[in-house]
């Protein structure tokens, strides 16, 4: 009969592998609770390749009409694309992200 010995000795070092790792999961979640996720990377200390160094970020008002709201943002070129219901037709207003200016709109006619 073969000895059993090697196979004893790995489960014991799996299992102790098994409860080290448990043990740090488990540390390290109680640590991010207690330190509120102080240590969490924020977006403030992310570093984009080409991102401007310093973005302004501005209010701008569309002037849309009163029951008009946005159903969504989309990327076009270096312009946001921004689906506007209500308050008349669907329409797509074209806005230059830096200024706010919409340099443009999309609707249907008939």
């Amino acid at each position: 009969m073969k000895s059993t010995r090697p196979l004893l000795i790995a489960v014991i070092v799996m299992g102790v592998l098994v409860i080290a790792a448990t043990s740090v999961v488990i540390v390290k979640l109680v640590q991010d609770i207690a330190g509120g996720g102080r240590h969490a990377p924020s977006m403030a200390s992310t570093i984009v390749p080409g991102a401007p160094e310093k973005i302004t970020l501005t209010t701008r008002m569309l002037n849309q009409p009163e029951s008009s709201h946005i159903v969504s943002i989309a990327t076009a070129g270096d312009r946001l694309a921004v689906l506007i219901n209500g308050g008349g037709p669907d329409r797509i207003l074209f806005v230059e992200p830096a200024t706010g200016a919409v340099t443009g709109q999309l609707m249907l006619g008939k």
